[in-house]
């Protein structure tokens, strides 16, 4: 009696298929590790984005789109004889059990915190182990990580250390001094000869504010897509509000359209009364 395959396997064959040199796909075949990457990263955005909205419907969807991008990779690596999904999958196993040593071994932590400092132990071992020579507390935060996680992570593995503010207030006024450095880069003169100096200390601004997110545990990206989203929310109140009113923003002064936004924010917080 014949079964199904397995919906794993399905999934592994249909993508051996689109990569068919005989009659596959030909957007599929002309795609390679860099090409896909962006799409990857894409996707894993739209996981985050279905988990903000609470729609478990469209999270199924999105981790199924997640994992056709990793098995596009492996089917890529599989042609080139370097791996493939089941190796992927035998790989992140084997670093699950080998870094839980107090669920898969005898090992035992006292909290959650000991449990960490174990973990990052283990990683400085396999990557010493893997002839990494770097002994940076910094070692290992990926250069391939959006800037702003990046940020967290340094400012993360520096704290192990005992280098970071004891709390969020001397962040609030570090980041009061890199907006004044801001203002003063301003000051100097023409926005295009000065754009070093401002992405400086701009970037400063930046780093400092993703530090006071760290503070508050709030995860940065999850409070920037809630920031974009209430921006797109509300503007498009202020378009629907203009069109109502027979006119469009575009033709309007900045203090007209002001005028819009403060009635979208009185309309969103009476919806929410």
């Amino acid at each position: 009696m014949q079964t199904d395959p397995r919906p794993i396997d399905r999934l592994l064959a249909i993508m051996a298929r689109l990569r068919d040199p005989q009659g596959g796909c030909p957007w599929d075949l002309e795609q390679d590790f860099s090409t896909i990457a962006p799409y990857t990263i894409e996707e894993a955005y739209e996981v985050a984005d279905a988990i903000d909205r609470g729609d478990l419907a469209a999270l199924k969807d999105e981790l199924g789109d997640l994992l056709l991008q990793v098995v596009f990779h492996a089917q890529m690596a599989s042609e080139q004889g370097a791996f493939a999904f089941d190796d992927i999958a035998a790989a992140i196993g084997d670093k699950m059990v080998r870094r839980h040593p107090h669920v898969f071994g005898e090992a035992r932590f006292a909290d959650a915190k000991e449990q960490t400092l174990n973990w990052e132990a283990i990683k400085r071992a396999e990557r010493a182990a893997a002839g990494e020579q770097d002994g940076s507390a910094l070692a290992g935060v990926s250069r391939g990580l959006p800037e702003w996680q990046r940020a967290v992570k340094l400012q993360s593995r520096a704290a192990r250390t005992g280098f970071d503010w004891p709390d969020h207030e001397p962040v609030i006024a570090k980041l009061h001094e890199e907006i004044e450095e801001v203002r003063a880069e301003f000051a100097r003169g023409a926005v295009e000869d000065n754009r070093e100096r401002l992405e400086d200390e701009i970037g400063d601004l930046l780093f400092v504010a993703a530090n006071l997110a760290r503070h508050a545990k709030v995860d940065v990206g999850a409070a920037l897509r809630r920031a974009n989203h209430k921006f797109e929310r509300r503007f498009r109140a202020m378009e629907a509000l203009a069109e109502a009113d027979g006119t469009a923003l575009p033709g309007l002064t900045l203090e007209q359209q002001d005028g819009y936004w403060a009635r979208a924010k009185r309309q969103e917080r009476g919806a929410a009364d």
